[in-house]
Protein backbone atom coordinates (compact mmCIF):
# COMPACT_ATOMS: atom_id res chain seq x y z
CA UNK A 1 0.00 0.00 0.00
CA UNK A 2 1.58 3.54 -0.72
CA UNK A 3 2.17 5.67 1.87
CA UNK A 4 0.81 9.10 1.16
CA UNK A 5 2.63 11.12 3.60
CA UNK A 6 3.11 14.80 3.64
CA UNK A 7 6.30 16.44 3.37
CA UNK A 8 6.22 18.38 6.60
CA UNK A 9 5.25 15.07 8.35
CA UNK A 10 7.89 13.17 6.23
CA UNK A 11 10.23 15.53 7.84
CA UNK A 12 9.61 15.94 10.95
CA UNK A 13 8.94 11.83 11.25
CA UNK A 14 12.78 11.60 10.09
CA UNK A 15 13.80 14.35 13.10
CA UNK A 16 12.21 11.96 15.54
CA UNK A 17 13.67 9.21 14.47
CA UNK A 18 17.32 10.60 14.07
CA UNK A 19 16.81 11.82 17.61
CA UNK A 20 15.14 8.72 19.39
CA UNK A 21 18.01 6.50 17.19
CA UNK A 22 21.18 8.85 19.15
CA UNK A 23 19.09 9.23 22.34
CA UNK A 24 18.92 4.89 22.38
CA UNK A 25 22.88 5.26 21.96
CA UNK A 26 23.50 7.81 24.53
CA UNK A 27 21.26 6.04 27.12
CA UNK A 28 22.94 2.72 26.44
CA UNK A 29 26.56 4.19 27.27
CA UNK A 30 25.16 6.11 30.43
CA UNK A 31 23.92 2.65 31.42
CA UNK A 32 27.74 1.53 31.01
CA UNK A 33 29.05 4.30 33.51
CA UNK A 34 25.93 4.92 36.00
CA UNK A 35 27.43 3.52 39.61
CA UNK A 36 23.46 3.93 41.36
CA UNK A 37 21.25 1.15 41.14
CA UNK A 38 17.95 3.61 40.76
CA UNK A 39 19.77 5.68 37.89
CA UNK A 40 20.52 2.34 36.26
CA UNK A 41 17.00 1.05 36.59
CA UNK A 42 15.53 4.45 35.59
CA UNK A 43 18.00 4.15 32.73
CA UNK A 44 16.72 0.42 31.41
CA UNK A 45 13.26 1.21 31.55
CA UNK A 46 13.89 4.44 29.95
CA UNK A 47 15.32 2.67 26.93
CA UNK A 48 12.94 0.35 26.89
CA UNK A 49 10.27 2.55 26.22
CA UNK A 50 12.82 4.39 23.60
CA UNK A 51 13.22 1.48 21.87
CA UNK A 52 9.56 0.34 21.16
CA UNK A 53 8.51 3.85 20.44
CA UNK A 54 11.12 4.15 18.01
CA UNK A 55 10.36 0.31 16.36
CA UNK A 56 6.65 1.06 16.02
CA UNK A 57 7.05 4.84 14.14
CA UNK A 58 9.60 2.77 12.17
CA UNK A 59 7.39 -0.19 11.60
CA UNK A 60 4.69 2.06 10.78
CA UNK A 61 6.92 4.35 7.51
CA UNK A 62 6.82 0.42 5.82
CA UNK A 63 3.17 -0.35 6.70
CA UNK A 64 -0.17 1.14 7.51
CA UNK A 65 -0.85 -2.19 9.63
CA UNK A 66 1.66 -1.20 12.07
CA UNK A 67 -0.35 1.53 13.52
CA UNK A 68 -2.55 -1.33 15.25
CA UNK A 69 0.39 -2.21 17.30
CA UNK A 70 -0.56 -0.67 20.61
CA UNK A 71 1.64 0.43 23.00
CA UNK A 72 1.01 -0.42 26.95
CA UNK A 73 1.12 3.22 28.06
CA UNK A 74 4.53 4.81 29.94
CA UNK A 75 3.94 3.93 33.28
CA UNK A 76 4.03 7.41 34.87
CA UNK A 77 5.96 7.24 37.99
CA UNK A 78 5.65 10.59 39.20
CA UNK A 79 1.47 10.66 39.06
CA UNK A 80 1.24 11.12 42.87
CA UNK A 81 3.18 13.71 43.31
CA UNK A 82 2.37 16.31 45.04
CA UNK A 83 4.32 19.95 45.80
CA UNK A 84 5.11 19.65 49.22
CA UNK A 85 7.43 16.57 47.94
CA UNK A 86 9.24 19.07 46.44
CA UNK A 87 12.68 20.58 47.83
CA UNK A 88 12.53 24.20 46.91
CA UNK A 89 15.18 26.81 47.19
CA UNK A 90 18.77 27.04 46.94
CA UNK A 91 21.45 25.29 49.06
CA UNK A 92 25.09 25.76 48.89
CA UNK A 93 24.44 24.48 44.91
CA UNK A 94 27.89 22.71 44.23
CA UNK A 95 29.66 24.73 40.90
CA UNK A 96 29.91 22.92 37.89
CA UNK A 97 32.57 23.52 34.74
CA UNK A 98 32.67 21.38 31.78
CA UNK A 99 35.34 18.44 32.34
CA UNK A 100 37.36 15.99 29.41
CA UNK A 101 37.82 13.24 31.65
CA UNK A 102 36.75 10.57 29.08
CA UNK A 103 34.35 8.95 31.62
CA UNK A 104 30.70 9.72 33.02
CA UNK A 105 29.29 10.05 36.52
CA UNK A 106 26.78 10.19 38.09
CA UNK A 107 25.78 14.11 38.24
CA UNK A 108 26.70 14.03 34.63
CA UNK A 109 24.47 10.80 33.57
CA UNK A 110 21.32 12.86 35.02
CA UNK A 111 21.70 15.88 33.29
CA UNK A 112 22.93 14.20 29.78
CA UNK A 113 19.11 12.26 30.60
CA UNK A 114 17.11 15.64 31.93
CA UNK A 115 18.28 17.25 28.40
CA UNK A 116 17.77 14.58 26.09
CA UNK A 117 14.05 13.57 27.60
CA UNK A 118 13.27 17.70 27.37
CA UNK A 119 14.47 18.13 23.55
CA UNK A 120 13.07 15.02 22.64
CA UNK A 121 9.24 15.87 24.01
CA UNK A 122 9.66 19.43 22.39
CA UNK A 123 10.37 17.68 18.71
CA UNK A 124 7.76 15.26 19.23
CA UNK A 125 5.42 17.66 19.98
CA UNK A 126 6.84 20.42 16.85
CA UNK A 127 6.36 17.21 15.28
CA UNK A 128 3.04 16.38 15.76
CA UNK A 129 1.39 19.62 15.29
CA UNK A 130 2.81 19.31 11.41
CA UNK A 131 1.11 15.96 10.97
CA UNK A 132 -1.36 15.29 8.53
CA UNK A 133 -1.56 11.66 8.78
CA UNK A 134 -3.69 10.81 12.61
CA UNK A 135 -1.87 7.95 13.51
CA UNK A 136 1.77 9.78 13.01
CA UNK A 137 0.45 12.47 14.86
CA UNK A 138 -0.74 9.76 17.93
CA UNK A 139 2.39 8.44 18.01
CA UNK A 140 4.13 11.63 18.49
CA UNK A 141 2.07 12.89 20.89
CA UNK A 142 2.02 10.20 23.13
CA UNK A 143 5.65 10.10 22.80
CA UNK A 144 6.00 14.04 23.53
CA UNK A 145 4.22 12.65 26.74
CA UNK A 146 6.22 10.31 27.48
CA UNK A 147 9.76 12.05 27.14
CA UNK A 148 7.74 14.85 29.35
CA UNK A 149 7.23 12.33 32.74
CA UNK A 150 10.57 10.94 32.40
CA UNK A 151 12.31 14.44 32.27
CA UNK A 152 10.17 14.91 35.13
CA UNK A 153 11.53 11.67 36.83
CA UNK A 154 14.50 12.45 36.50
CA UNK A 155 13.99 15.80 38.01
CA UNK A 156 12.88 14.53 40.72
CA UNK A 157 15.73 12.60 41.46
CA UNK A 158 18.06 15.17 40.74
CA UNK A 159 15.84 17.52 42.88
CA UNK A 160 16.28 14.85 45.99
CA UNK A 161 20.06 14.79 45.46
CA UNK A 162 20.64 18.47 45.70
CA UNK A 163 21.40 18.08 42.31
CA UNK A 164 18.85 19.98 40.66
CA UNK A 165 17.35 22.70 42.91
CA UNK A 166 14.79 25.23 42.74
CA UNK A 167 15.44 28.80 42.93
CA UNK A 168 12.25 30.80 44.56
CA UNK A 169 11.25 34.22 44.66
CA UNK A 170 9.55 35.89 47.99
CA UNK A 171 6.50 34.27 49.14
CA UNK A 172 4.60 37.76 48.50
CA UNK A 173 5.98 38.79 45.27
CA UNK A 174 4.87 35.50 43.78
CA UNK A 175 1.78 35.57 45.29
CA UNK A 176 0.75 39.23 44.03
CA UNK A 177 1.88 38.47 40.94
CA UNK A 178 -0.27 35.80 39.94
CA UNK A 179 -3.33 36.91 41.88
CA UNK A 180 -3.63 39.67 39.51
CA UNK A 181 -5.20 37.05 36.99
CA UNK A 182 -8.65 35.94 38.94
CA UNK A 183 -11.78 33.31 37.73
CA UNK A 184 -14.25 34.60 34.99
CA UNK A 185 -17.60 35.17 37.37
CA UNK A 186 -20.57 33.90 35.82
CA UNK A 187 -22.50 36.56 35.45
CA UNK A 188 -19.93 37.91 32.73
CA UNK A 189 -20.47 34.68 30.52
CA UNK A 190 -22.40 35.29 27.04
CA UNK A 191 -25.70 34.27 27.28
CA UNK A 192 -25.05 32.30 23.94
CA UNK A 193 -22.33 30.51 26.08
CA UNK A 194 -24.23 29.12 28.54
CA UNK A 195 -27.24 27.90 26.44
CA UNK A 196 -25.34 26.08 23.92
CA UNK A 197 -22.33 23.81 25.54
CA UNK A 198 -20.91 25.95 27.51
CA UNK A 199 -20.37 24.82 31.04
CA UNK A 200 -23.12 24.98 33.66
CA UNK A 201 -22.52 27.77 36.43
CA UNK A 202 -22.86 24.49 38.81
CA UNK A 203 -20.44 22.67 36.97
CA UNK A 204 -17.58 25.66 37.29
CA UNK A 205 -18.49 26.53 40.93
CA UNK A 206 -17.61 22.93 41.32
CA UNK A 207 -14.53 22.73 39.70
CA UNK A 208 -13.43 25.82 41.48
CA UNK A 209 -14.18 24.48 44.96
CA UNK A 210 -12.37 21.20 43.74
CA UNK A 211 -8.86 22.63 42.87
CA UNK A 212 -9.42 24.72 46.01
CA UNK A 213 -9.32 21.98 48.55
CA UNK A 214 -6.32 20.77 50.46
CA UNK A 215 -6.36 17.58 49.89
CA UNK A 216 -6.71 18.13 45.67
CA UNK A 217 -4.22 15.38 44.51
CA UNK A 218 -3.50 17.10 40.84
CA UNK A 219 -0.03 16.27 39.41
CA UNK A 220 2.27 19.13 40.24
CA UNK A 221 4.16 19.20 36.85
CA UNK A 222 7.86 21.14 36.30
Amino acid sequence: MSMPFGAHETMEVHEVLNEKLNLINHFALYAQFAQNEQIRSMIDRHLQTAVAAYDQLVAYTHDYSAANRQLPPYRDMTAFMHPQQIQYGLHHPMPVAPEMQGRLNDPQILCAMLSCHKNSAKLHMQGALECADPNVRQMLVNGALACANQAYEVFLLMNQQGLYQVPTMNDHTAKTFLHSYQPMQPQSYPQAFMQHGGMQTGTMQGMRSGMMQPGATAAYQQ
